[in-house]
C-alpha cells in the first residue's frame, strides 16, 4: 500500500485542524478498535448468554462514529474510519508475520501467542470489510438524519444510524466469515442475535453519548452540518462543503490566531 494512498485517506482537512479534542478521540477510537480485535477470540459467559470479547468493546466504535459525525462532520468521521481501517490491517499483518517467525527454543508460550495473534485471513478480510462498510453507513445515515431533523432529537440519529450501520456490519461479517461453512439458518441466527445485542448496547449508551456530544460542542464551539458534503468514502473534503452553525467567539479568535 503506497504512502501516497495512505496520506490521501488520512490527510487532515483544514476544517479539523483547530479542534482541541479531535486527535485524542481518534487515538482512543483506534485503540478501542484494535483491542476489540485482540480480545474477540474469547467467548464470555454472562448469565445464560455467550458473547465474544469483541462484543463488549466493538459497539463503542459506533458510538465514536456518532460523535465524530455529529460534532466534526462527515469528513472528521471519514478520516477516523480510514485510520482505524489501516491500523487494523497492519495489526493483522504483523500478527501473522510474528506468529510464523520461529520461536526461541526456550520460550514456552508459542501456542498461547498463536491463539491470540494467529489471525485467520478469511476472518480478517471479513472483519475489515464489515468495519469499513458498517462505519461509513453509520456516518452517512447520521449526517443525513441531522439535516432532516435540523439538528434536533440527537437520540433519533444515534439509534437510527446504529440500526443501519450495525445491520450492514453484522450481515457482511457473518456471510463472509461463515458462508459456505454454515447453513443459512445458522448464519441468520448469528446475525440476528449479534445485531440485536449491538443495537441494544447503543440504546443504553444514549445518555452517555448525549453528555459527550454536548460537552464537545461547547468545548469546540461548533455544530457542523454536512449540507454540501461529498459522501464518497474515497473523496476528500472540499472547501465550503460543511456548514458550521455555531461558532463561539472564543473559538473564532483561536482559529484566526492560528491561521
Amino acid at each position: 500500500m503506497s504512502t501516497a494512498l495512505f496520506q490521501r485517506f488520512t490527510h487532515k482537512p483544514q476544517s479539523l485542524r483547530n479542534f482541541r479534542y479531535y486527535d485524542i478521540l481518534v487515538h482512543i477510537f483506534v485503540v478501542v478498535l484494535l483491542i476489540s480485535n485482540l480480545v474477540g477470540s474469547k467467548i464470555c459467559a454472562i448469565g445464560p448468554f455467550r458473547i465474544s470479547g469483541a462484543q463488549l468493546l466493538f459497539p463503542i466504535t459506533y458510538i465514536f462514529g456518532d460523535v465524530f459525525t455529529e460534532v466534526y462532520g462527515y469528513s472528521g468521521s471519514r478520516r477516523a474510519i480510514w485510520i482505524g481501517f489501516f491500523a487494523s490491517g497492519l495489526m493483522a499483518i504483523m500478527g501473522l508475520i510474528t506468529v510464523h517467525i520461529p520461536a526461541a527454543h526456550d520460550w514456552p508460550n508459542q501456542h498461547a501467542f498463536e491463539i491470540v495473534f494467529n489471525f485467520v485471513p478469511r476472518m480478517v478480510s471479513a472483519s475489515l470489510a464489515a468495519f469499513w462498510c458498517g462505519e461509513f453507513a453509520n456516518s452517512y445515515t447520521l449526517a443525513k438524519m441531522k439535516l432532516l431533523t435540523e439538528g434536533r432529537w440527537l437520540w433519533t440519529r444515534t439509534v437510527g444510524s446504529t440500526i443501519v450501520g450495525q445491520a450492514v456490519d453484522t450481515a457482511i461479517v457473518m456471510f463472509l466469515a461463515f458462508g459456505g461453512t454454515q447453513s443459512l439458518r445458522t448464519i441468520l441466527i448469528l446475525i440476528g442475535s449479534g445485531y440485536l445485542g449491538k443495537v441494544l448496547y447503543e440504546v443504553l449508551a444514549t445518555p452517555l453519548t448525549y453528555l459527550v456530544v454536548n460537552f464537545l460542542k461547547r468545548a469546540e464551539g461548533v455544530d457542523v452540518y454536512d449540507t454540501h458534503t461529498d459522501f464518497n468514502p474515497f473523496g476528500k473534503e472540499k472547501t465550503g462543503e460543511t456548514d458550521i452553525a455555531i461558532v463561539s467567539p472564543e473559538h473564532q479568535a483561536a482559529a484566526v490566531a492560528q491561521k
